[in-house]
């Protein structure tokens, strides 16, 4: 099976920013080591238990520090930018790491309504026209624009020897159809989405359209997971994780994991966190692979990708290591 990394680069309990953005750069360079086939870092603006707000800046960095291992956004939040930008973005990191980079497209705002009018002034007029901003960026990024367009002589320059291969990502059957159209790669952020059918990824596999970028679908499918050696300490571990993803990510510092003990749910909240639970992968390596493995049979997908918060870098970093032994080492 391939696995992959999503990295939201979480600012833990008695972290700087500095010292969250240099895990991700030690997680980045442990999955290359363990064999993992990609690390995407996350896009998330104005959230103080989150500190990758410009993930090519990171990716960069990354790149420069690894040598193999496929990078990418998940996602570049393409509501707020000029698709001509992101193009020039993603094909100058293509150009210095050549056939490792990934874009990741999204709409979502990742942030606040405040920090999404000082980004792109009016979010949403920019989300209905989404679909037309995925064409103008992937005719930029394969410099490919009809003879008669307007822009049928503007380069997003530096053009890389192999273009940044360019992927959906989403939550919903509208999703899969602008993949599937646009013949990208599907990202289905299982740990985000309410949906539980497995027609979502058909979909998008029926209805794909070969491009430029894809001769054929490609599914990956996003799982949040807490692996170490015991299923017990698995459990203790994900209380982090549910706070984290009830109250947490907004808010800084992230609490120790001895501060859990002293929080209070109202009946909403423990509804909500059992919500949560039903969409993560905890246990030790063994039932973590059991569980991976039927997802990935129930979404038919090519590839899974694993997001781990922690309430520390070493209970993270070990969770990716004991998958990786149990699922990689053969």
């Amino acid at each position: 099976m391939r696995l992959s990394i999503l990295d939201q680069s979480p600012i833990t309990y008695g972290q700087t920013p500095q010292q969250a953005l240099q895990s991700s750069l030690a997680l980045a360079q442990l999955g290359e080591a363990l064999g993992y086939t990609r690390y995407w870092i996350a896009e998330h603006h104005g959230m103080d238990g989150l500190a990758s707000s410009v993930p090519e800046v990171m990716l960069s960095y990354i790149g420069a520090n690894t040598s193999q291992i496929r990078i990418g956004a998940g996602a570049v939040l393409l509501p707020h930018y000029k698709p001509y930008k992101v193009a020039e973005i993603y094909n100058m990191l293509a150009t210095l790491f050549p056939e490792r980079i990934d874009v990741g497209i999204g709409r979502a705002p990742g942030g606040s309504a405040e920090a999404s009018i000082a980004l792109s002034g009016n979010f949403l007029e920019n989300v209905k026209k989404y679909p037309d901003l995925i064409e103008e960026l992937l005719h930029f990024i394969h410099h490919n624009f009809p003879k008669d367009h307007f822009y049928s002589k503007t380069k997003a320059a530096p053009i890389p020897t192999e273009a940044p291969s360019a992927w959906i990502l989403g939550t919903s059957e509208k999703s899969t159809k602008l993949a599937s159209k646009n013949g990208l790669g599907y990202v289905f952020g299982h740990f985000m989405s309410d949906e539980e059918s497995s027609t979502i990824t058909q979909t998008y596999v029926d209805d794909f359209v070969p491009s430029n970028s894809f001769d054929k679908p490609y599914v990956i499918v996003t799982v949040s997971v807490i692996c170490t050696e015991t299923n017990q300490t698995a459990e203790k571990l994900a209380r982090y994780h549910e706070y984290w993803k009830l109250r947490g990510q907004n808010n800084k510092p992230l609490p120790s994991l001895n501060e859990l003990k002293k929080m209070d749910y109202t009946t909403e909240e423990k509804q909500e966190i059992s919500k949560i639970r039903e969409k993560m992968v905890v246990g030790d390596p063994k039932l973590v692979s059991e569980k991976l493995n039927e997802i990935k049979r129930n979404y038919r997908a090519d590839e899974m990708m694993i997001v781990t918060i922690t309430h520390n870098d070493e209970y993270r970093r070990q969770s990716y290591q004991l998958i990786a032994d149990e699922m990689l080492a053969n």
